[in-house]
């Protein structure tokens, strides 16, 4: 322990302690005086969200002292030789002193006023600061309160001077190379782990880093706000887009999404999408309320499932629950991507943002669902890895009351790679979990695979599985497959479909069971001369994924030739399970007539700041940019589907790109028209994203 007396050392330790501390006690005067944590709530929760929140202030300390860090050992200018970098060091130490404490007056003044931790917008306060000033000065003791946050400044910043003189000046003390070596050891791996922010169940290949989402551990969003620290938190709002929707062009197409939503003429007007949808004829014939259970097939796009043609038999399992259910022969995701599939099928809205997945974004984070609106179910989640994963967590533990939450740490099989547990163990234990509830106890069970991703792990735990080496590169290649690997990863996932619907039948759910598959997104990596040559020149390969509902002694088999979208499957499956509930974003029931006649879906052909978009039926294609530039139509099935109809039928053409766009900037205001947001003191219309 002979390098624990580095001067340099515990300097800097001194300094994240004393920042540490600060927030601690900040975190702690938050808690008695501005939050508003209700009676319900138990210890148990407000500990784990308080936890959360010590480690996001752990990390914001240590990140604060980095630059102190860097200037310790410099080879010449550094803290212990030169004066000058001790008092740049103290001025450092004493603006970042007043920033934080800054923030912190900000944040809890934001709190006070809306219920917020301070986030991103409370910068539209600077679009009248006049106003603004003037109800700040009118409603707070803003003097007494200046001259607090100076003093606590400058107090803060003697101790820090102080330390310097303790630590930095006293003579320095012999320590051994090899004991120096050790301690940077320590000291990165604990450095690592502060940032970090977790300690325990770290899936090494895939270390997924404390999130804001984590500190949703209730969905309370009074709990969540004691676990996020205000600096961290405005800073990931702050990467968000300042301008969300263009409000003006969602008003222009308000009549055209009405028309394709079937909205009734009294709940048109004011920019609502809400209808109320009753118990349909089409409900299926049970005693019971059925059994929901989603398996989504990680990275499997149609062009790879023999249902849809593709050779070398990969999936007989699927092709098997395709022919005995019912079978989607073009259905779309609306943008590509695990995180944007999973936001799409449980909000009911394409995930349009023109980056990052829209659960990323807190401010909109809880959303309406139909899931939410399933009374009485049990509802579970079930994934091999990290939840927290592109903040997946915080959207679903706030926007579904009473969500059972099962992720990495929750399973008794050991990790296998960066995605967590097998698919297979996965499986296992999800049936394991649904065969203990109750016969009289309906549930919505939701299954998410990833096996079928690089690394493309064969686990050596997987039953009666056997790889197969008999097929050339070339021949894998010239029919959507990369090479071995990846074709025996999509015959493993269908394997583990194959032995969870064996297990599931030997149990008691199996028979008042809806069973959903859908895959998330494809992968171009090879030539598809299996599928229609337009998947391939339209680039719509990747968003074209198997989906089948499978229920035997419920469903009698029938094949869907119209265009569907991933975000119809929940109203779909409501109207089977015969619920009333209401729908406010843009999914439909399959089995209702479209409006439209020949039924859309909307996709995201090329994402980033000028994405590219498009309307798709099961004959025809608009595609153009999504403010309206280069639009094109085309005939998918036809000997050159890359040829522009346009001019050739236009009525189709306009009729489409209308389409298009009114998804396109409707999606982007349903991302916060659908947020239930909380704010008090304002009224329901008055209420600014």
């Amino acid at each position: 322990m002979g390098w624990w007396h580095s001067r340099r050392l515990r300097f800097l330790a001194a300094c994240v302690a004393t920042l540490w501390i600060l927030m601690v006690l900040l975190r702690a005067a938050f808690y008695l005086f501005f939050s508003e944590v209700g009676d319900t709530v138990s210890a148990g929760q407000i500990w784990q969200a308080v936890g959360v929140g010590l480690r996001f202030d752990l990390r914001l300390a240590l990140l604060m002292v980095l630059p102190l860090a860097v200037l310790a050992w410099l080879p010449r200018f550094n803290l212990v030789r030169s004066p000058l970098a001790r008092g740049l060091a103290l001025v450092y130490l004493g603006l970042a002193t007043l920033l934080l404490l800054l923030t912190y007056i900000l944040d809890f003044g934001h709190y006070v006023y809306l219920g917020d931790r301070l986030n991103i917008t409370a910068l539209r306060f600077l679009q009248d600061t006049r106003m603004s000033t003037q109800m700040v000065w009118e409603s707070y003791p803003v003097v007494w309160i200046t001259l607090g946050w100076l003093a606590a400044s400058a107090l803060i910043t003697w101790l820090f001077a102080g330390l310097a003189a303790r630590f930095l000046l006293r003579d320095k003390p012999p320590i051994r190379t090899r004991s120096l070596w050790a301690g940077g050891v320590v000291v990165f791996l604990l450095f690592t782990l502060g940032l970090l922010g977790r300690a325990t169940d770290i899936n090494w290949e895939n270390p997924v880093p404390l999130r804001w989402s984590d500190a949703f551990v209730s969905g309370d969003k009074a709990v969540a706000a004691l676990g996020l620290n205000p600096v961290l938190f405005f800073y990931d709002t702050s990467q968000l887009e300042t301008e969300p929707y263009d409000l003006e062009a969602v008003r222009h197409y308000y009549p055209l999404m009405a028309d394709f939503l079937d909205l009734p003429a009294d709940r048109r007007g004011d920019l609502n999408y809400r209808r109320h949808v009753t118990v349909q004829p089409h409900r299926l014939d049970t005693t019971r309320p059925p059994n929901i259970v989603v398996v989504m097939l990680e990275s499997l796009g149609a062009s790879r499932v023999g249902a849809y043609g593709t050779p070398f038999d990969p999936t007989p399992n699927l092709d098997r629950i395709a022919e005995g259910g019912w079978f989607f022969e073009h259905f779309y995701v609306p943008v590509t991507g695990t995180a944007k599939s999973i936001w799409a099928f449980l909000t009911g809205i394409p995930d349009v943002a023109p980056e990052e997945s829209a659960s990323r974004n807190p401010l909109i984070g809880h959303q309406r669902m139909i899931v939410d609106q399933l009374d009485g179910y049990r509802k579970l989640y079930m994934v091999g890895g990290n939840a927290g994963w592109a903040n997946l967590k915080g959207l679903l533990t706030r926007s579904i009351d009473g969500l059972e939450l099962y992720e990495e740490g929750d399973w008794q099989s050991p990790n296998v790679d960066v995605w967590g547990i097998s698919d297979l163990a996965l499986f296992k234990e999800s049936h394991a979990i649904l065969d203990a509830i109750p016969d009289d106890q309906p549930f919505f069970a939701f299954i998410q695979t990833a096996g079928n991703h690089r690394p493309f792990t064969i686990p050596p735990d997987n039953d009666d599985f056997k790889v197969r080496d008999d097929l050339s590169e070339e021949q894998l290649n010239g029919n959507g497959f990369k090479n071995a690997a990846q074709y025996n990863a999509v015959r493993l996932l269908d394997y583990n479909v194959g032995r969870f619907m064996d297990m599931a039948r030997q149990s008691n759910y199996f028979d008042n069971t809806l069973f959903v598959f859908f895959g998330d997104h494809n992968n171009r990596i090879t030539t598809l001369p299996h599928m229609p040559r337009f998947q391939e020149v339209l680039r719509l390969e990747s968003h074209h994924v198997p989906h089948m509902i499978y229920a035997p002694g419920l469903l009698q088999p029938r094949r869907i030739h119209e265009a569907v979208s991933l975000i119809d499957v929940m109203p779909t499956v409501a109207g089977l399970i015969g619920l009333e509930y209401d729908n406010t974003t843009l999914g439909r029931d399959i089995q209702q007539p479209a409006p439209e006649g020949d039924r859309t879906a909307f996709v995201v052909l090329r994402e980033g700041p000028r994405p590219q978009i498009g309307a798709v039926t099961a004959d025809h294609m608009a595609r153009l940019n999504h403010d309206g530039e280069d639009a094109s139509l085309h005939k998918l099935y036809s000997d050159n589907p890359e040829q522009d109809r346009s001019d050739a039928d236009p009525e189709t053409f306009q009729h489409l790109f209308d389409l298009a766009r009114g998804f396109y900037e409707t999606s982007r205001y349903l991302f916060y028209d659908n947020a239930i947001r909380d704010r008090r003191d304002a009224p329901a219309g008055d209420q600014e994203p």
